[in-house]
């Protein structure tokens, strides 16, 4: 299993940093960068092999692939996304779908987040769990959160942004464990996602896979403090968050 980080989006909202940097190279802890925060939970769960699916900005993260290589231990290829200034992240994980071959502990490149998260995906890996979604139940919700609706013995039967949040089961973080019995089957579901319409997320893609009858399982998280980094108030509380971690 390798870790894999989608860091392909432009971040328009967290100008002017994002001017010259793609959102996961933005500093929240000194010249810690959320991508680095990523690649230290991969390494301290025994990874040494990660992927990154690049785009805007995509330069810089070439440019510090020797450093980060040399600080955790990990192997990175960087995986090209030609659309990420035109096409949301469902294409953005197609375009790892290579690598999803190998089974990955998957990580937004905007969350931040402890590396319990990827404690609880691997303890909860086992019998016929292919895609294991890190699920926050506790947090309270409002409309702008990947909402989930999950029931036992069944997974996830909803995910989106769009429902009312008083229906959720908890919300999906941005961290998935995907295993190598997965990746066909979430490619072509990805694939069709995109192809509907190019500004869908990859939690559609999920969405799909849950149409056609595929089981996609939930681990909560317990009571821990994480926030995905959309805009400037959103990198303040990173920046609390992240000297913690």
């Amino acid at each position: 299993m390798i870790g894999l980080v989608l860091a392909a989006g432009a971040g328009r909202r967290l100008r002017p940093y994002t001017d010259t940097l793609p959102k996961a190279l933005v500093p929240v802890d000194g010249d810690t960068t959320v991508l680095d925060l990523t690649l230290a939970n991969f390494a301290e769960v025994g990874l040494t092999e990660a992927a990154i699916v690049v785009g805007y900005r995509k330069e810089a993260v070439y440019e510090r692939r020797a450093a980060l290589e040399a600080k955790y231990g990990i192997k990175l290829t960087l995986v090209d996304n030609d659309k990420a200034e035109e096409w949301n992240n469902a294409y953005s994980l197609w375009c790892a779908r290579d690598v999803l071959g190998e089974g990955v502990i998957l990580a937004n490149g905007d969350t931040v987040h402890p590396v319990s998260v990827e404690h609880t995906l691997l303890a909860a890996r086992g019998g016929d769990k292919r895609i294991i979604l890190a699920l926050d139940t506790v947090k309270s919700l409002a409309d702008e959160e990947m909402k989930v609706v999950a029931e036992d013995g069944l997974g996830v039967r909803r995910i989106t942004k769009l429902m009312d949040p008083a229906t959720a089961t908890g919300e999906y973080i941005g961290v998935t464990l995907i295993e190598p019995g997965a990746a066909a089957d979430l490619a072509d579901a990805l694939k069709a996602t995109f192809e509907r319409d190019p500004d869908l997320y990859y939690e559609d893609g999920y969405q799909e896979l849950v149409h056609r009858g595929f089981r996609i399982d939930v681990a909560p998280i317990g009571d821990v403090r994480w926030v995905e980094i959309d805009n400037h108030d959103d990198l303040a509380k990173g920046r609390e968050i992240a000297c913690l971690y």
